[in-house]
């Protein structure tokens, strides 16, 4: 019995390969394709090339997870749980660092900026943070500008 030919792996198949990314940033595609079906030794695999993977990474874009960090962000901790509120207010705090380097290409330092002592594009990720759970309740990235502008009142240092 022979097996076609998949021409465009399945967008759902695309999440599940950035989520991997994620768990593994220090390896190719090939390597995190590999841990992502090894469970799957019962069923013929066939593993895409390096190519296939980057399409699907780009077809799938970013809107799948965005959604799903809207639908996990928010609060966790309930009215009673110690450490989150101060009087009636719950507490959280922000965070920002502009330490994460982008790789060095035109449209990157069109959209970052060029830092003024060379080397890569920085860019700033500024996140609000439940404080005693940890729990994430919001998160902006970009350039500088951008990432403080959208998050009023935030006052970092660096």
């Amino acid at each position: 019995m022979g097996y076609s030919r998949l021409r465009a792996l399945p967008s759902r198949v695309g999440v599940y390969f950035l989520l991997a990314m994620c768990l593994f940033p220090e390896v190719g595609y090939l390597l995190v394709w590999q841990k992502l079906t090894a469970s799957l030794s019962a069923l013929p695999v066939v593993t895409p090339t390096t190519k296939a993977l980057r399409d699907l990474r780009r077809r799938v874009g970013c809107a799948p997870m965005r959604r799903l960090f809207e639908v996990l962000s928010g609060p966790l901790a309930r009215p009673t749980t110690p450490g989150v509120r101060f009087g009636t207010y719950r507490t959280v705090s922000f965070d920002g660092c502009s330490s994460l380097k982008a790789p060095d290409t035109v449209r990157n330092r069109a959209w970052l900026g060029s830092p003024g002592h060379g080397g890569y594009p920085l860019l700033e990720l500024m996140t609000l943070v439940e404080t005693g759970t940890r729990a994430l309740i919001g998160a902006v990235f970009g350039p500088l500008a951008r990432a403080r502008a959208a998050m009023p009142g935030a006052c970092c240092t660096y």
